[in-house]
């Protein structure tokens, strides 16, 4: 079982990934987390000195990093998933679908670029107004997070993803207990019916 969340960042996801591993954890089951992008790979160093203005990358070029570092996990979330692990993964596929489409990219090419990497069972959308990121971190921004434009593109093509593949999209504005709650039901609620469906 693979989940991730998504949304902007300031929008909690490393927090209620961290709150819901903890949970799950409790429950018995293994947990993994990743978190991207990967800073730590030779391909997340590339992107963080694009993010830092030291390197001058087009917008195809930029997303095509960030979904190669996610290939780079490959073999370990396959490896993971195979042995009914649950993995948590702070930000996944549809970042690139966001931030591409966003800058001009289409859509449906990041899709099937990354047809390839393992699906998501549950993908939960940290919803929060770009204003709102701004409030929560406001020096030490990266170039994506200081273009408030970009950002609310970003956001409606997150939301739009949400309507149109049945993501549990949660309102991160409100506190953060508050949204673990949301988080918890969310991901009861799409594994009852798997639950049901295994009693059956």
């Amino acid at each position: 079982m693979l989940i991730a969340f998504e949304g902007l960042d300031q929008s909690g996801k490393e927090t209620q990934a961290r709150t819901l591993r903890a949970r799950l954890e409790g429950d018995g089951k293994r947990v993994r987390s990743l978190s991207f992008p990967d800073y730590e790979t030779p391909i997340g160093r590339e992107i963080q000195m694009a993010l830092a203005g030291e390197r001058h990358f087009g917008p195809d070029v930029m997303q095509l990093l960030y979904i190669a570092n996610r290939y780079e996990h490959k073999p370990r979330l396959e490896l993971w998933l195979d042995a009914h692990d649950v993995v948590i993964c702070d930000r996944y596929r549809a970042s690139s679908v966001a931030y591409g489409e966003a800058q001009g990219l289409d859509p449906r090419w990041l899709d099937d670029v990354q047809r390839d990497l393992p699906a998501p069972l549950i993908t939960l959308l940290l919803d929060i107004a770009p204003e709102t990121a701004v409030k929560r971190k406001a020096t030490g921004r990266d170039r994506f997070e200081r273009d408030m434009e970009l950002l609310a593109r970003v956001r409606e093509s997150y939301r739009r993803q949400a309507r149109q593949r049945g993501w549990a999209l949660i309102d991160a504005e409100q506190p953060k207990d508050v949204v673990a709650k949301a988080v918890q039901r969310a991901v009861e609620s799409r594994l009852a019916p798997r639950s049901a469906r295994r009693r059956s």
